[in-house]
């Protein structure tokens, strides 16, 4: 017959990934059966595979929303890793519109310098900022506050497309407009 005893004890665990040292410290408790013999670290080597798969998890989960906008925007060659806590994305978009959103959404998750996420989002097209898909009650001047931020800009996307329009008042719905660099 074996006894049980309880062993409390602290961690301290050092491990290195891409050069960075990284320490954590746990407290457990363990119930031990003294009568039976565990493979020296066991319990360690369970530890640091948690900690690892939880870093790779938390840096993905936390970067989901700019992996959800490359799928809806259509990025292209998308490749997406982790190595150590650092996400590494890449991809092309199709405008430097779509650039600027991936961008947006990388400093709305992770701030103005996020150093947990490195992005290579290249650009198909730079001859214009965007190509916008006219909907039902715009204006030029609603697309240029879209787009610049400013309604007043409607002029250069109007000389942009003088191609199709003839009036900078009149658009339709369904027409494709450029949308020129800024």
């Amino acid at each position: 017959m074996t006894s049980l005893q309880k062993r409390c004890a602290k961690i301290i665990i050092l491990f290195k990934l891409d050069n960075r040292t990284t320490y954590y410290t746990f407290n457990y408790e363990l119930w031990h059966d003294f009568g039976v013999k565990y493979p020296k670290y066991a319990y360690l080597r369970s530890i640091i595979i948690t900690i690892k798969k939880s870093k790779i998890m938390s840096v993905k989960a936390k970067y989901q929303g700019v992996l959800d906008l490359g799928e809806q925007l259509g990025i292209k060659d998308g490749n997406v890793t982790v190595e150590g806590d650092v996400l590494k994305v890449k991809g092309q978009a199709k405008t430097p519109y779509e650039k600027d959103l991936m961008w947006d959404k990388i400093k709305q998750l992770g701030g103005e310098s996020p150093s947990d996420i490195k992005a290579n989002i290249t650009v198909e097209d730079d001859s214009v900022y965007h190509r916008h898909v006219v909907k039902g009650g715009e204006s030029l001047s609603k697309i240029a506050k879209h787009y610049y931020g400013d309604p007043m800009k409607y002029k250069a996307i109007f000389e942009a497309n003088t191609g199709i329009l003839k009036n900078p008042d009149v658009i339709h719905p369904d027409q494709v407009l450029v949308i020129p660099n800024k």
